[in-house]
């Protein structure tokens, strides 16, 4: 469950308002790509938001190979989480660049979420190597995206998260945006649903459920940016 909070909180905070229209921003050139890597290794939060921006339409190309239609939104989403992570860990020292290294993540991040369906367990490997880190041992999947323990204190801090954030949906949100985000990403603890599933549920258009779900992202993302505690 508070891992459902933290990427929903990732996908407001790097997502909304970038993609709407479907188009995405022209790949970097080796310069910048070099120098926002070097910047954010530095702290720069704007050199990581960069890269993730300029690097949405990989997610796309990758996410095309493994669903179309309805299901393509979702995977985008999903492959966006797996470039998050990509974007976080690379290091020069990793032996490859970073476009190579980014589609691993993208496409594992994909693999991970369609394993949950029955047809597509025997296409995932989850001890697939990725690379070596700065001590030159090999990591695989599940080493990048495993899920650690946490210490009492971050799972208190992570429920406060959760209890700030359900607040402020209730607050910002009318009854019919509040019930398909908490529907789409699982926030009372059920399972996340996808967009189709979200539409069949409520009995109205998928599309529908596209733009309430944007504008829904957008509401929060704008609130949020108004009160000083977020």
């Amino acid at each position: 469950m508070l891992e459902v909070i933290l990427e929903f909180l990732r996908k407001i905070l790097f997502f909304t308002g970038y993609f709407t229209n479907g188009s995405y921003p022209r790949p970097l050139s080796a310069a910048e790509e070099k120098q926002c890597i070097e910047d954010m290794q530095k702290g720069d939060v704007a050199a990581r938001e960069k890269l993730i921006c300029h690097n949405m339409r990989l997610v796309a190309h990758i996410a095309k190979k493994y669903g179309k239609g309805n299901d393509l939104d979702d995977l985008i989403s999903i492959g966006s989480i797996g470039l998050i992570k990509g974007v976080e860990s690379f290091s020069f020292s990793k032996g490859t660049n970073l476009a190579t290294y980014l589609a691993r993540c993208i496409e594992n991040e994909i693999l991970m979420s369609l394993r949950s369906n029955k047809r597509y367990q025997n296409t995932v490997h989850l001890q697939e190597q990725l690379g070596t880190d700065n001590e030159g041992n090999e990591y695989t999947l599940m080493d990048v995206l495993s899920i650690n323990e946490e210490s009492v204190f971050k799972k208190v801090e992570l429920s406060i998260l959760k209890d700030k954030l359900l607040e402020l949906i209730d607050k910002t949100l009318s009854q019919r945006e509040k019930e398909i985000i908490l529907l789409r990403y699982g926030l009372t603890g059920e399972a996340p649903l996808t967009q189709l599933q979200t539409a069949r549920k409520l009995n109205i258009s998928r599309s529908y459920i596209s733009r309430i779900e944007t504008r829904s992202l957008s509401k929060i993302r704008e609130r949020m940016n108004d009160l000083e505690n977020w």
